[in-house]
């Protein structure tokens, strides 16, 4: 019994031990299989794991590309920025270091309450940004009172700077420091955009253009510590620099373009009639794009919100205008296309037509008498045009209309480029839900009513004209890295050149002529004679009761209420070389107040410097003598340093 029972005790010994021993070997089987994932399988990601706790990898923003004009005159350039940052573990007494620094450079207190509150979220080791854009002269006397100035450390990067401020402010644009709305908007994942000092394309070519100024983003790997200071370099990818751009703007040309314009609310565009290169492209007033790039103040930003002028908006390609009879020559194309008017065809202007119970006027009251095509040009007798766009209908003068450009929006590296209305019978139901009214074809006969152009689309109307066989279309990038563009194909206008002639015929006559309604502004040498055509356009409706007692002058007008003024023209005009559009707004008068500008713009392109006076007319030539004092000067740009 006793046997027995010893027996079942060893067999139930046994039995655990085995359990004992497999159950041993199954954790040690696990452990080893686990080590085995851990050191072979999945070796490679741990060890990755343990090179980025130690390993930090920081974006290196590239060089941005450079803007420069067809001659190379820099527009946009990176210049070094002299800056002073602080880091907080330098210094036992913060506060005492500031009084210190504000005695040897000007520095807000609120760049100092700025640099406070980014230390308060920053390690006590990291450098903070304090004060940027320093003079040389600044930056030297730092450097030489370092020793008094613990936890102040000078440093030097890259900065943005235009060099023509004002006068090519729209053009250009600026950069500004990236905010919250860029990286929602940004579709790139570009590390760079989150550096403390990224800077981004906000306007002008240099947001249109961003991705190919930009550059690609380099990297640097440093090795830190648990605390996260940095140990040292790894390794280093400054990435590659952004594409540098030549424009098509001629910088001397646009530079007189803008000092012409300053004091209007303004634009002006200059055309290359052989390939639709912009030499000039202004708008006034403008602003000093090297404002924006360290942040403008709110003083300078109210400033320009608040000017009735309108400093911020681009005229040239987003300001939208009636053309008034700048549109004119497009109607009598249109008229000759159609087969609704011969050209030698006479209509008698008496100075109103009647259309069922209204009446519309001409701008000379008593009218102008029986006038042919030419001569409807020359003296812009709206009654003339009247007939000719209730002959040919709204549809079939869009048509022609926008085959000269107008209603549509060039593909140009700016952003905010208007299509301006070329309006069609569909156009009005679909956009007013209103059918159209036959009084509505006649004032846009005379380019008034619905229809809206910006001073770019009639520069291009206007070099279609002079070319007469093609559809030139604006190009404002001409190089990129320093190799040319191709120039892009464009259609034929596919219309009679004879109808074009005629209407060229007409611009001639406008200032070459006498009676002509700009021969005021004619250009005596004729190898340099511009054929050109006026326009008013009304920003008011003049009441019966006013045409009654006598309309107002628009002197007599606020500014407001005066009518824009415009005037188109090109030049030479035997071999067109120059377009050129102006307009000022509530300028009051197209001959009066545009055409002499483009006159001066005309001369100044294509003598490549101050014309003579003996260019103008000899009642004129006391008259220029003084504005040319009265413009002669500074003409705004700036001095690097």
């Amino acid at each position: 019994m006793i046997d027995r029972d010893e027996e079942e005790r060893q067999k139930r010994f046994t039995r655990r031990a085995l359990l004992l021993f497999g159950g041993q070997c199954g954790i040690a089987g696990l452990l080893a299989w686990r080590m085995h994932q851990l050191q072979v399988v999945e070796a490679a990601q741990y060890q990755l794991q343990a090179r980025d706790n130690r390993v930090n990898v920081q974006p290196i923003a590239p060089i941005r590309g450079e803007i420069f004009d067809r001659n190379g005159a820099p527009l946009a350039v990176n210049r070094h920025n002299y800056r002073v940052q602080i880091i907080r573990e330098r210094s036992d007494d913060i506060e005492a270091t500031f009084e210190r620094l504000q005695q040897i450079i000007d520095i807000s207190p609120r760049a100092l309450e700025r640099a406070m509150r980014r230390m308060q979220r920053s390690r006590r080791f990291v450098a903070v940004p304090l004060v940027d854009n320093l003079s040389w002269e600044e930056f030297a006397r730092i450097n030489a009172n370092l020793p008094t100035l613990p936890g102040v450390e000078p440093d030097v990067n890259w900065t943005r700077f235009y060099p023509e401020r004002e006068s090519l402010a729209h053009v250009i644009g600026y950069v500004a420091a990236v905010n919250e709305r860029d990286l929602e908007r940004d579709t790139t994942g570009d590390p760079a955009l989150r550096l403390p000092d990224a800077r981004i394309g906000k306007n002008g070519t240099e947001k249109a253009a961003e991705m190919t100024l930009r550059g690609q983003t380099g990297r640097r790997e440093i090795e830190v510590n648990a605390a996260g200071r940095e140990q040292r370099e790894i390794s280093r990818d400054n990435g590659l620099p952004g594409t540098s751009l030549t424009l098509t703007i001629d910088q001397q040309l646009q530079r007189y373009v803008h000092a012409r314009l300053v004091g209007e609310s303004a634009a002006a565009v200059v055309m290359d009639v052989r390939n639709g290169d912009l030499l000039a492209l202004a708008s006034t007033p403008a602003y000093d794009p090297n404002k924006f790039v360290f942040g403008i103040s709110h003083a300078d930003w109210n400033a320009l919100r608040e000017n009735e002028l309108d400093p911020l908006r681009d005229k040239a390609t987003a300001g939208l205008y009636p053309p008034g009879s700048t549109f004119k020559m497009l109607t009598a194309i249109a008229a000759q296309a159609e087969g609704a008017m011969k050209p030698g065809e006479k209509i008698r202007c008496v100075g109103h037509t009647d259309l069922g119970n209204r009446r519309f006027h001409c701008w000379k009251r008593g009218g102008h008498g029986s006038l042919d095509m030419q001569g409807a040009i020359k003296h812009s007798c709206d009654i003339y045009f009247y007939e000719a766009a209730k002959r040919i209908g709204i549809d079939k003068l869009a048509q022609i209309a926008q085959r000269f450009g107008i209603g549509t929006a060039p593909e140009l590296e700016l952003p905010n480029v208007k299509r301006g209305v070329m309006p069609t019978q569909d156009w009005k139901f679909a956009n007013i839900g209103e059918r159209w009214q036959q009084g509505e074809t006649l004032i846009a006969g005379i380019g008034q009513g619905f229809i809206l152009t910006s001073p770019l689309q009639l520069a291009v109307m206007t070099a279609r004209l002079a070319d007469g066989r093609a559809q030139i279309s604006p190009r404002l990038v001409k190089q990129m890295n320093g190799a040319d563009l191709p120039l892009p194909s464009v259609p034929a206008l596919d219309i009679d050149e004879r109808f074009i002639d005629l209407a060229r015929r007409g611009m001639n006559a406008v200032v070459n002529e006498t009676r002509g309604t700009a021969y005021r502004a004619r250009i005596l040498p004729p190898e340099f004679a511009m054929a050109g055509k006026t326009g008013t356009a009304q920003v008011r409706r003049i009441s019966k009761a006013e045409r009654e007692s006598g309309v107002r002058k628009n002197e007599e007008l606020p500014w407001k209420l005066r009518d824009h003024a415009l005037f188109v023209a090109y030049a030479p005009v035997e071999n067109p070389r120059f377009a050129v559009s102006v307009v000022i707004e509530h300028g009051g008068s197209g001959s009066g107040a545009a055409a002499p500008v483009a006159r001066d713009i005309l001369l100044r392109a294509q003598y490549g410097e101050e014309p003579p006076l003996e260019a103008y007319p000899r009642e004129l030539r006391d008259q220029i003598a003084r504005e040319r004092e009265a413009r002669a000067g500074p003409i705004g740009i700036a001095e690097e340093g």
